[in-house]
């Protein structure tokens, strides 16, 4: 992973990496929104390396706007975040990811 690459950049890789002709077909990552509000992140880490990987929950609640929370649960890495988190959500998954597995991607 390069430093200075940018998390959607880094993760758009990590996507790519992870098909095969068949993974896409049954998981992949999804980005929605929440109505308090904020944005919703889960990543499937079935047929991954990541895939027994332990996320143990996280939580940083800094103000109403100003949070991020994130865990593993049925074989897959979940997020939830304010409005302004999204890159903060999403670079928690790239930081666990790297060094979870051997090619960092």
């Amino acid at each position: 992973m390069k430093e200075t690459e940018h998390v959607l950049d880094w993760l758009q890789g990590w996507y790519s990496g992870q098909c095969d002709e068949d993974w896409e077909h049954e998981w992949g990552v999804k980005i929605d929104t929440l109505d308090n509000p904020g944005w919703s992140v889960r990543i499937d880490l079935e047929e991954t390396d990541l895939e027994e990987r332990d996320f143990p929950r996280q939580e940083l609640e800094r103000g109403k706007d100003d949070w991020v929370a994130a865990w593993t649960s049925d074989r897959a890495f979940h997020a939830a975040c304010g409005p302004g988190n999204l890159t903060e959500a999403l670079t928690l998954f790239r930081r666990w990811a790297v060094e979870n597995t051997p090619s960092g991607r």
